[in-house]
């Protein structure tokens, strides 16, 4: 039987103090808007956004600022900057450029982009983490929530279960990315996924045609 990590998520809600300081991991502005706006009754928050899976510089600049607009609007968080560190997403995709999305490649970033958050975390004294990765309805939430647990054993902060995307979150996001006038774009990020996507829009227009 599946776990229901949205419903964990809502009864640990309960029993946390209101205002308790939390690292939220996002992957875009677009993902972080329907999970900030969950979060952001019950937590402080700080977004750390960390995606060395972005490829191409210009992309992964214009996603950040599309972050750091977002939450400059709202509000509803603080930003924990951090380098591209592009090289580290080469390192654990070596050896895997065949793969399929949404399997061991991804599988692999995931961990790193959870094991840096809750590295993040542990520095900047936070005791709760979490990510917007679990939003998408294209992520396998399950290796998300078992990865970010082990990550926050790991480094000695408690990882907050998530499944961002039930209780019609992701098309909140859709609505909020609609309202702020969002950057959405249309593919993960990394030179893998990106290239999936490019194929994808070859075939309809081929079959269109």
């Amino acid at each position: 039987m599946k776990e229901n990590y949205d419903k964990k998520m809502t009864e640990l809600l309960k029993d946390l103090p209101k205002g308790t300081p939390l690292l939220l991991h996002s992957c875009c502005a677009p993902c972080s808007s329907a999970c900030l706006e969950t979060l952001k009754e019950h937590f402080e928050l700080t977004v750390f956004y960390y995606n060395p899976n972005i490829g191409d510089e210009a992309e992964y600049l214009k996603r950040k600022a599309e972050q750091i607009r977002f939450l400059k609007e709202t509000g509803w968080a603080k930003l924990l900057d951090c380098d591209h560190d592009a090289a580290a997403f080469i390192g654990i995709a070596r050896g895997l450029e065949e793969e399929p999305e949404r399997g061991r490649r991804c599988y692999r970033c995931y961990k790193l982009r959870l094991d840096a958050a809750a590295e993040a975390a542990k520095k900047n004294g936070f005791q709760w983490f979490c990510t917007t990765l679990t939003l998408s309805p294209y992520k396998n939430a399950e290796w998300l929530n078992e990865l970010g647990q082990a990550a926050g054993e790991r480094f000695g902060v408690h990882f907050l279960p998530s499944d961002f995307k039930k209780r019609g979150g992701y098309y909140r996001s859709l609505e909020l990315s609609q309202s702020y006038g969002l950057y959405r774009q249309d593919f993960c990020g990394c030179v893998y996924s990106k290239a999936e996507t490019e194929k994808r829009k070859r075939e309809k227009n081929f079959i269109s045609e």
